[in-house]
């Protein structure tokens, strides 16, 4: 005799029963009235014909066979619930939060997200930016772009752009101060430094200087900022000398805006890396492939 198939529309009340133990909280909740959330547990005791409900003065409590299927209808409806909400997202205006720092929002997303944009016109995209690593949390973005090592992230991390570093200036301030013809030449001059609390993830110029031998630390005449808009914009306006990171600062080398005044350096351990949430919507999954590609 063929296995008689459950009827699966009384899923919610039941929930709503185990959840809350009580018929009468589960009908408050749901909009019904108690005789009708106890008549369809009836019904699905007939069908499986074993006790779910045990009804005590107050309240109900769960069988041991209420327990197994509470588990199951529970876990069955979150995961049904979830799905609802990713199917609403992709369907209505999906919103993509990427997380980065400032200086990659200004100098690299910002200047090539319009063009993401052009090609999903239904896609809205909120950039968070903070100079910190921040809240890697998966709830509360789709996707980040952070700079530091691989241990610094979870597992899955990318990387999207290795730390390359090359001091730069404006032609105006090598013009009055220049020429630089080696690392201690610079060392001399004004310098430009990204402010940060603890222990720095990118090249200060005490570490850039270090790889060349030259031990210095901020000077009289140099100038500290706290975001790395600000460096380069110190740059621009003849303030000093600032780090240029490389993927960040190439159109403004390529126009002539700034120029190179020493060596580059490199560190292939440490960069910008792509974190993508796991539980991400198709959106999200279109914006990190873009990143990719883009890089």
């Amino acid at each position: 005799m063929p296995e008689r198939i459950l009827d699966v529309g009384w899923l919610r009340i039941f929930d709503a029963v185990g959840r809350l133990g009580s018929l009468t909280r589960a009908a408050e909740e749901l909009g019904l009235s108690q005789p009708a959330v106890s008549y369809q547990i009836k019904r699905i005791e007939e069908q499986l014909g074993v006790r779910l409900l045990h009804r005590l003065h107050g309240g109900s409590r769960l069988s041991e066979a209420g327990e197994t299927l509470y588990r199951a209808v529970h876990s069955g409806l979150e995961r049904i619930d979830e799905a609802a909400r990713e199917i609403r997202r992709d369907a209505s205006a999906p919103a993509i939060r990427i997380f980065t720092d400032y200086g990659f929002a200004a100098f690299w997303l910002m200047p090539r997200v319009a063009d993401f944009r052009r090609l999903h016109l239904q896609v809205e995209v909120h950039i968070v930016a903070s100079q910190g690593l921040g809240n890697l949390s998966e709830g509360n973005m789709d996707a980040a772009v952070l700079f530091g090592r691989k241990e610094d992230f979870p597992e899955g991390a990318q990387l999207l752009m290795p730390e390359r570093v090359v001091p730069v200036c404006s032609p105006a301030f090598l013009a009055r101060f220049g020429p630089f013809e080696h690392a201690a030449a610079l060392s001399k001059a004004p310098l430009l430094h990204l402010d940060t609390t603890g222990k720095p993830r990118w090249f200060t110029w005490t570490s850039w200087l270090a790889t060349h031998g030259i031990a210095r630390e901020p000077a009289q005449g140099d100038l500290g900022l706290n975001t790395y808009s600000f460096v380069i914009q110190a740059a621009l306006a003849e303030q000093g000398i600032a780090l240029g990171w490389i993927g960040l600062v190439d159109a403004l080398l390529a126009s002539g805006t700034l120029v190179r005044v020493g060596p580059e350096v490199q560190r292939g351990d440490c960069g910008y890396w792509l974190v993508a949430n796991r539980q991400t919507s198709g959106a999200a999954r279109a914006l990190t492939d873009w990143l990719l590609a883009q890089s």
